[in-house]
């Protein structure tokens, strides 16, 4: 932990073994799993399972959510939103990911944003209780974790906080929530191509 001023900031470079207890998912986890109100969230990549456990957890203990997912990754077989959802999609070969564990109730507060044609939702941000924000290059990924070069910054400030929220807030504003309509099309035509297609191991 650095001081910049009056604001602490965790440093966390990337990447570490997955047993280390100190990478960056387990970073993020205990993080997340701190809230007592409110997780905003703004993410470009979200491929990890366990943080899916901890925003499940959360939503049920009575935690405001908002999610905020790029549109194009979205839709894909090993994106985390869709468990959130509650659905499953195969992919290419009609195989489900290994260890998918689609929520049995869909989360509340999950959407897509609205974006100028071509742009990408690229953030990388969680918003705990106004206070405390996640960000850096770091995707919420195993890759992120265990892989590549990255950086993880939790910045404790309630000023930064409010801005990054404002963020939130400006790209939440006509977001599509739960199952849109793109996401109806992709799912109706991997059914009728695979079925519910098979668990790969």
């Amino acid at each position: 932990r650095v001081m910049v001023g009056q604001t602490a900031v965790d440093v966390l470079f990337a990447p570490h073994r997955p047993r280390d207890p100190n990478h960056g998912l387990n970073l993020i986890s205990n993080t997340l799993a701190s809230a007592q109100q409110r997780v905003d969230m703004a993410l470009f990549v979200f491929s990890a399972q366990n943080l899916t456990g901890v925003i499940a957890g959360l939503q049920a203990k009575g935690v405001h959510l908002r999610l905020l997912a790029d549109p194009g990754f979205a839709s894909r077989s090993f994106s985390e939103v869709l468990d959130l959802l509650g659905i499953a999609l195969a992919d290419r070969h009609c195989k489900l990911e290994a260890g998918n564990q689609p929520l049995k109730q869909a989360a509340e507060g999950v959407g897509i944003p609205q974006l100028a044609r071509g742009d990408k939702l690229h953030h990388k941000v969680g918003v705990i209780d106004g206070k405390t924000v996640i960000t850096g290059s770091f995707n919420w990924s195993p890759s992120a974790a265990h892989q590549n070069d990255e950086v993880l910054l939790l910045i404790h400030s309630p000023l930064l906080a409010a801005h990054f929220t404002r963020e939130i807030d400006r790209l939440w504003k006509g977001a599509d929530l739960g199952i849109n309509a793109q996401l109806e099309r992709k799912l109706l035509e991997s059914r009728r191509r695979c079925g519910s297609g098979r668990q790969r191991t």
